[in-house]
C-alpha cells in the first residue's frame, strides 16, 4: 500500500540537492546506494536518468518497483511507478522543476535532463504506507 508524502518529508526531499536511491531485490535487500537529482512538482516526487535503459539503478528499479530513498534527516522505502511514456503535461512540469533547481550547475546538464529522451524516463516515488525507515535529526 501507498499513502502521500508528509509536508515535513517533501520539505526534506525538496530541499536535498539529491537523493540516494537504492533499489530493492525480490527478497527485500537492498542494492548499493545511487546518488540521483530529486525534483518535486505539487506533492509529488520525481527523478530520471539520462536516457531509458535497463541496466544500472534504472533497469533495476523497473524490474521491482520498490526502492528505498536517503536524504538528510529521512530514509523511506518507495514504491516507483513509471509515469515517463505518455504523461507529456507532467513532463513539463517535471522539466521547470529541473530548470529551477539545476540551472546553476550549468545548463548542459539541465538540458539533457529534461530533453525528450530523459523525459521518458520519468519515475514517480510513493512512500510506502508503514514502510517509512524513520527521519533522522
Amino acid at each position: 500500500m501507498t499513502t502521500a508524502w508528509s509536508a515535513r518529508e517533501l520539505e526534506r526531499i525538496c530541499s536535498a540537492r539529491e537523493l540516494q536511491i537504492a533499489t530493492k531485490r525480490a527478497d527485500g535487500t537492498l542494492r548499493r546506494w545511487v546518488p540521483i537529482w530529486v525534483v518535486c512538482v505539487g506533492d509529488q516526487v520525481y527523478v530520471r536518468t539520462w536516457y531509458r535503459r535497463e541496466d544500472g539503478w534504472f533497469g533495476q528499479v523497473l524490474g521491482s518497483r520498490r526502492a528505498r530513498i536517503h536524504v538528510p534527516g529521512l530514509e523511506v522505502d518507495v514504491a516507483v511507478e513509471d509515469v515517463g511514456e505518455d504523461k507529456t503535461e507532467l513532463h513539463a512540469g517535471v522539466d521547470a522543476a529541473y530548470h529551477a533547481k539545476y540551472a546553476r550547475y550549468g545548463g548542459s546538464s539541465v538540458d539533457r535532463m529534461t530533453t525528450d529522451a530523459a523525459a521518458a524516463t520519468t519515475l514517480g516515488l510513493i512512500p510506502e504506507q508503514g514502510a517509512r525507515a524513520g527521519e533522522t535529526p
